[in-house]
């Protein structure tokens, strides 16, 4: 899941950015309106994470802006400003969520999984399944055939981003823009390497193979007929 974050106090944002990326989350950071902008015009985000308080703004014009834009990524405000009246206004702007500072960051990851759900149709006991392959996105586990596998938070990234597209090809650039996020070498071996240690964790030692390479184009995780692993 790729966050954008728009935050101008370097605390709470190195804060709320190391939290988020040891959850395995991608996270894009800006400062101030302008370039939150600039980044959520421009950028493939599944959440917006805004304050309301900016250098240049406020987080609530901002807002507006992208909803004038036509960007309907999930938004969901995080800030010091609590009162109820402030909490209506993001509301009724368009913000799927609003939490007053101080929190508790296990509220914040429980309102991130439930906007997810809300926007993504997820399962409502939040396992994505292919085959015998089961992920627990909220507990962060992985099965094969009833079996655990271990994953790094990167791999457990990619494999989610995997199987919400199961079935379609994702190319190296998109799974770049999700699982790496904005400023990556994309000419960098990362997404290689990253899907020869998924294929020996779930594909190994188990029928049916489930990724397999799309020539020309990335990957795929899907069930195929028998055929040779590519």
């Amino acid at each position: 899941m790729k966050i954008l974050y728009v935050e101008d106090d370097p605390v709470a944002r190195e804060f709320v950015e190391k939290g988020l990326r040891s959850r395995g989350f991608v996270v894009d950071l800006a400062s101030d309106v302008a370039s939150g902008f600039d980044h959520a015009l421009g950028g493939a985000y599944d959440l917006i994470i805004l304050d309301v308080m900016l250098p240049d703004g406020e987080g609530f014009d901002l807002l507006r802006s992208l909803r004038k834009a036509r960007v309907t990524t999930p938004t969901l405000f995080l800030s010091a400003r609590g009162e109820v009246r402030d909490r209506i206004q993001g509301l009724d702007i368009g913000a799927d969520d609003y939490l007053s500072k101080p929190f508790a960051f296990e509220e914040l990851i429980s309102r991130i999984r439930a906007i997810a759900r809300r926007r993504n149709d997820e399962p409502v006991d939040g396992l994505l399944r292919v085959a015998d392959l089961e992920m627990d996105i909220a507990r962060h586990k992985t099965w094969r055939a009833g079996q655990s596998v271990e994953l790094t938070p990167k791999q457990f990234t990619l494999l989610e981003y995997l199987l919400r597209n199961a079935g379609f090809p994702l190319s190296r650039s998109m799974i770049i823009e999700k699982v790496w996020g904005y400023g990556f070498e994309s000419r960098s071996n990362a997404i290689d390497v990253q899907i020869n240690y998924l294929r020996k964790r779930i594909d190994r030692d188990f029928e049916p193979k489930l990724i397999h390479t799309v020539k020309g184009v990335g990957y795929v995780l899907e069930v195929r007929d028998a055929e040779p692993h590519a």
